[in-house]
């Protein structure tokens, strides 16, 4: 029996279709990537174009009514600090969700060096977070999740509205996104093209609608602050395909081999520029119309 495209069920299942063909290698643990990425990550996502993109967010969180001096936040996935902070000075309280004792650490610096009172570190991933018996639910005025693997299919996406007795925010990839730098290789190494990864925004976006919340949705194309060296770009190729493959010393000169293609001139720079999706809904019947 086909199933109707606007069924909850139908992108249930086309979500978790996706997210089974593209799990990490059994017995890899994603978290230790994240740790290792961490420096390069807080880096990254510190430049005056990253800045400038969270502080339009947050005016429209300010602007809509959603960022009160009173609200209660859940950051998911939330790294180094980028939005938990930037969030605690309009909020009342971030709850800051990371897992990565990297990122935490660096999280953890910041908001010392910053002197925010405010925010507590939770490190723990959203998969592990039982939100009845940590009291979580319906009890955050804003439950926000960007660009975060933790939002990984069906369930994480539900819990995030359960734990929301208001709003929800969530980014992310909006095609290929970042991961098509690594189709080329994947390919070399399983024979197979890379399968799409199940963080596109028209999963979560169209189960969301199925259910009958209506997110106000906005895309837009950008090109990531990226301008590495040839073992920094060996370095994070290295680290992503480390959780789907044992890193064996063939798998590194390949590696190092394709990075050479990509560095001509002694630096990576991609190429395509990508799509970014972020969506903000009421997760009470009839409420943020005017989102």
């Amino acid at each position: 029996m086909t199933l109707a495209i606007k069924e909850e069920r139908f992108w249930n299942d086309a979500w978790q279709s996706a997210a089974s063909q593209s799990k990490a290698a059994k017995g890899k643990n994603p978290v230790k990537r994240w740790d290792k990425m961490a420096k390069d990550f807080a880096q990254r996502t510190s430049g005056e174009k990253a800045s400038a993109r969270r502080e339009q967010t947050i005016a429209l969180l300010l602007e809509k009514g959603i960022l009160t001096p009173e609200a209660r936040v859940l950051d998911i996935g939330a790294g180094p600090g980028s939005w938990a902070l930037p969030l605690s000075r309009h909020c009342g309280h971030v709850t800051a969700l990371e897992p990565s004792t990297g990122m935490t650490q660096i999280m953890g610096r910041r908001i010392k060096e910053e002197g925010v009172e405010n925010i507590t570190i939770d490190q723990r991933t959203w998969q592990e977070v039982d939100i009845s018996e940590s009291g979580w639910e319906k009890a955050f005025d804003l439950v926000f999740a960007s660009m975060t693997p933790g939002i990984d299919g069906p369930v994480s996406l539900k819990k995030m509205v359960a734990a929301s007795r208001g709003y929800c925010y969530m980014s992310a990839f909006s095609g290929p996104g970042m991961h098509q730098q690594f189709a080329p290789l994947w390919e070399k190494f399983f024979g197979t093209p890379m399968p799409d990864k199940p963080n596109d925004i028209i999963y979560p976006f169209n189960l969301l609608y199925a259910m009958g919340f209506r997110p106000d949705l906005h895309f837009s194309w950008w090109n990531r602050e990226i301008n590495w060296d040839r073992d920094h770009t060996i370095r994070h190729f290295t680290s992503f395909f480390e959780t789907h493959m044992e890193i064996t010393e063939a798998a590194r000169a390949q590696i190092a081999d394709y990075v050479d293609t990509l560095c001509p001139a002694g630096e990576y720079r991609p190429a395509k520029p990508v799509c970014r999706g972020a969506m903000i809904w009421s997760v009470n019947p009839g409420g943020g119309n005017d989102i």
